[in-house]
């Protein structure tokens, strides 16, 4: 099975000194991540049939897959590909023909060719403010359509950035503030990365259950149900060690001693 237990006793966080009632899933992702497309489905499709999903808390967390690429560094997806991993062009198209079939059987849309690839930072630190907005589900999904899907880049124009954010419910104006200061929100994404690091992801997506099991890559959908089924049956309710006489305060007032 690729789930594997966290260790490290230096990860623990207020989320778990003080744990949430809901179990958390979180997932780093990266827009440009072609597995990560796939690989929310996949999960999704496990957690519709989960009996418990009403009770998964989902979190979306930042991670880039080309950190240092600048802003205006925009190529082909097949010349990138070529570059950046010594494929031939035949081997790089080889490779969209496959993910496209991957992402045809989860239903998904996926342009073989013709896609570019840039910088997405700019897309994680939206997706922040989307967060605070209550509407970073809805952006990642059209996030990810266009991408990977649409014929108009993501990655050339911020208005494209715009017109996305604004179909995802969120204010044309503030989403237009968000993107002209390179500071909103980047100290967000940078913590997502740090913690990703600490985690021990090196590659997305991953996903983390209840900060105690890994899974990492697009797995198919019964490891997914399997993790989900594993992490929530080990979610122990708390042990109550009471001797019934021990004096304590509720709603109705203290216990006053009679002697």
């Amino acid at each position: 099975m690729n789930v594997h237990q966290l260790g490290g006793g230096s990860l623990r966080t207020p989320y778990e000194l003080e744990r949430a009632e809901d179990m958390r899933v979180e997932i780093w992702s990266d827009i440009a991540c072609p597995w990560c497309y796939v690989g929310k489905a996949r999960f999704e499709k496990a957690l519709r049939d989960f009996p418990h999903r009403d009770d998964v808390e989902v979190v979306h967390r930042s991670f880039e897959l080309d950190p240092g690429r600048a802003k205006g560094d925009i190529q082909p997806v097949i010349t990138m590909l070529t570059r950046k991993y010594g494929m031939s062009p035949a081997q790089a198209e080889a490779g969209e023909d496959n993910l496209g079939a991957q992402a045809a059987a989860e239903g998904l849309d996926y342009r073989t060719r013709g896609r570019d690839h840039g910088s997405t930072f700019d897309m994680h630190r939206l997706l922040h403010f989307a967060k605070e907005q209550g509407r970073q589900e809805q952006l990642l999904d059209l996030l990810y359509r266009a991408n990977f899907a649409e014929e108009r880049s993501v990655f050339d124009d911020d208005e494209r950035l715009v017109e996305l954010a604004v179909s995802a419910g969120l204010d044309a104006e503030a989403v237009r503030a968000v993107l002209a200061d390179p500071g909103a929100y980047a100290d967000e994404v940078r913590a997502d990365e740090r913690e990703a690091a600490q985690l021990g992801a090196s590659g997305v997506p991953f996903f983390v259950l209840d900060r105690k099991y890994g899974v990492s890559g697009a797995q198919p959908a019964e490891v997914f149900a399997q993790a989900l089924t594993q992490a929530y049956g080990e979610r122990s309710p708390l042990k109550l060690v009471d001797s019934g006489d021990a004096d304590a305060c509720g709603p109705d007032g203290c216990a006053v001693p009679q002697r």
